[in-house]
């Protein structure tokens, strides 16, 4: 009996060793390879099984790794990483000390380009093929971007510069929601075959130079073959771009895939192919409910049933989701908006009891902002629900449309911190340092889930721009108020009274702050603010304490540690900042990751005692 096929492949030159016959059958290994890892180890799922076929057909016909291919969002790589020497390491997928669950330049010479966040691919294959052409090197470059990731401006500034450079790049629509165009069928394949030719492709620029010569007849031959594209093919709009487009073609039909892709390597300049695939492709659950198989925890494979997670605290996305509708009943001005996170960000509920006040403005974070403002302006209160990583791509924005006007939007800032399994492209390591540098924004971090629903209503209620910052996961087990209530604007809370050593905490650090106080009978203050910083509490602190020391979930170069030194310096008061290093901290356990950075309970106790030596001697 022969061994499997996917067992036979290490590196897409083996692959390339087989027949086309005998790939539809490793397609359907590779698509159990997967479905039985993921069911161990968890991952992105859905969008993962329906890009098997293509990413066997682009392995098949490119000569990678000297061809590039470029994956947008980073989502559906994990064909991509069996296929390239990586299905043995499948196991350690998004675990400390193995394999990312993104393309990473460094983990393997297939990965052309590292992602995290999407719409990234045009702009980066593009830079690819200018520098080809610069070098003299006849390399082939593909982006593979999905549907969602095209409704990002960014995606459309590369295909405006691509088409005008006449650059030898072909982009691939991976279309899994049926957005742009009907079911495919037999015409479809068809036309995608037709105008990918090397005979559509002579005769297309034969004609062209033979009207040169007659202007009139040039015009009429060009506006009569984009109307007749725009009545069968839904490729005008990339068309005018100056990208010659191919499709839709079924991804999952891998003798289409194959002719079509060998037909659109020999062709010269921008080439666009529209390759419609079906998420969860080949198990039925992640067919049905692609959104609830996007991302998954453990689950059986027979049934699809994931495993059952021990009851535990609300998460800080379920707190927020909550407040937002029990906000939007008590003040009819709030108005939700999300870049494309309805799920992630907890506005389900929301979005389905106050349809008119939702908006949900697509892989646009620039423009979710902007829009907040415009809102604003006119008396209404919108609350921006963001992920923090998302955030930094609408920086010029919130400086510029949001607080340099001074504006009442408020910004929920989901997975500040470390994220986990997600890695260095999710977290949210930086947003404190970011925000404080910025006039007139408030800035607060939540110790528990309570204060996060206090927080989210004081900051509604401020009249200015205002962020509240939370992590991913779990509270610690706060009974959460139903009132909605505000805090004080700069005040901290003493939380501990101790001697000689204050820890100033700011977020969710204080449960271990707190342990680690015990062991040194050091007085624990729950800072809240960012920006204003209790100053009163800070001098008070300073005088009553040898040793100040910060606390965070942030990096320490520029962080809220870095405010209270600013404050203190005049004082010479010592001040130890505690918080992430400078450096990508990457994926893993959550709690571990935070042990590897000293911030667990005992790294804080080693700190202080280590730096409470230093100054004794």
């Amino acid at each position: 009996m022969n061994p499997p096929l996917l067992e036979q492949i290490d590196t897409p030159v083996q692959l390339r060793q087989l027949s086309e016959q005998q790939l539809p059958h490793l397609a359907i290994e590779l698509r159990q390879f997967l479905i039985n890892t993921l069911s161990r180890t968890g991952g992105h799922f859905a969008s993962n099984l329906g890009v098997i076929e293509l990413t066997i057909a682009l392995h098949y016909v490119f000569n990678t790794p000297d061809d590039r291919l470029v994956w947008d969002v980073g989502h559906q790589s994990y064909p991509h990483k069996i296929l390239t020497g990586r299905r043995s390491a499948m196991s350690t997928l998004r675990q400390s000390d193995g394999i990312t669950g993104f393309p990473k330049r460094d983990e393997s010479i297939y990965d052309s380009f590292g992602v995290g966040h999407s719409s990234t691919s045009i702009s980066a294959a593009l830079g690819m093929a200018i520098a080809n052409h610069q070098l003299g090197l006849d390399r082939k470059v593909v982006a593979i971007i999905g549907d969602g990731a095209m409704t990002a401006g960014m995606a459309f500034e590369a295909l405006n510069h691509g088409g005008d450079l006449d650059a030898n790049l072909l982009v691939i629509l991976n279309d899994n929601k049926m957005s742009i165009s009907p079911n495919v069928g037999g015409l479809s394949n068809y036309l995608a075959k037709l105008l990918s030719s090397p005979f559509y492709a002579s005769m297309r620029e034969g004609s062209k130079q033979l009207l040169q010569r007659l202007p009139t007849m040039r015009e009429l031959a060009k506006r009569t073959e984009e109307h007749m594209k725009g009545m069968i093919i839904p490729g005008t709009l990339f068309e005018e771009f100056g990208f010659n487009y191919i499709g839709p073609v079924d991804g999952h039909d891998l003798p289409t895939l194959l002719k079509t892709l060998k037909n659109v390597k020999s062709l010269a300049g921008p080439q666009f192919l529209h390759v419609v695939t079906q998420k969860g492709k080949g198990f039925p659950s992640a067919e049905d409910e692609p959104c609830i198989y996007h991302g998954v925890t453990p689950f059986n494979p027979k049934t699809g049933e994931m495993v059952a997670k021990s009851a535990k605290a609300p998460n800080y996305t379920q707190i927020f989701g909550d407040w937002l509708c029990d906000m939007a009943a008590e003040d009819e001005r709030l108005i939700g908006i999300t870049p494309a996170m309805r799920e992630g960000s907890g506005l389900v509920k929301f979005s389905e009891q106050y349809p008119d006040r939702y908006f949900d403005v697509g892989i646009a974070e620039q423009h979710s902002v902007t829009l907040a403002a415009g809102l604003a302006c006119e008396g209404l209160k919108p609350v921006v629900a963001i992920y923090s990583s998302f955030l930094q791509r609408a920086y010029d924005q919130l400086i510029h449309d949001v607080a340099l006007q001074n504006l009442s939007v408020l910004f929920a800032i989901d997975r500040g911190g470390l994220v986990g399994a997600d890695g260095p492209t999710h977290a949210g390591t930086f947003d404190l340092a970011y925000l404080r540098c910025i006039p007139n924004m408030v800035i607060m971090a939540p110790a528990d889930e309570n204060e996060c629903r206090q927080m989210l209503t004081t900051g509604f209620q401020y009249n200015g721009p205002c962020a509240v910052r939370y992590p991913r996961g779990a509270g610690v087990g706060k009974t959460v108020e139903q009132k909605l209530t505000t805090l004080p604007i700069g005040k901290a809370e003493l939380r501990r009274k101790g001697e000689k050593v204050a820890l100033l905490v700011f977020g969710t650090l204080l449960t271990v702050a707190l342990e680690a106080a015990e062991q040194l009978n050091a007085t624990v203050i729950n800072m809240r603010f960012v920006k204003p910083l209790d100053v009163e509490m800070l001098k008070q602190m300073a005088q009553q304490h040898d040793l100040l020391v910060t606390l965070e979930e942030n990096v320490i170069m520029g962080g809220a540690g870095s405010a209270v030194n600013e404050y203190l310096q005049p004082q010479a008061q010592p001040v130890l900042n505690l918080g992430l290093p400078d450096r990508f901290v990457e994926h893993g356990d959550t709690a571990t990751l935070l042990a590897k950075c000293g911030l667990d309970a005992q790294g804080i106790v080693d700190a202080i005692n280590k730096h409470l030596n230093k100054l004794q001697a």
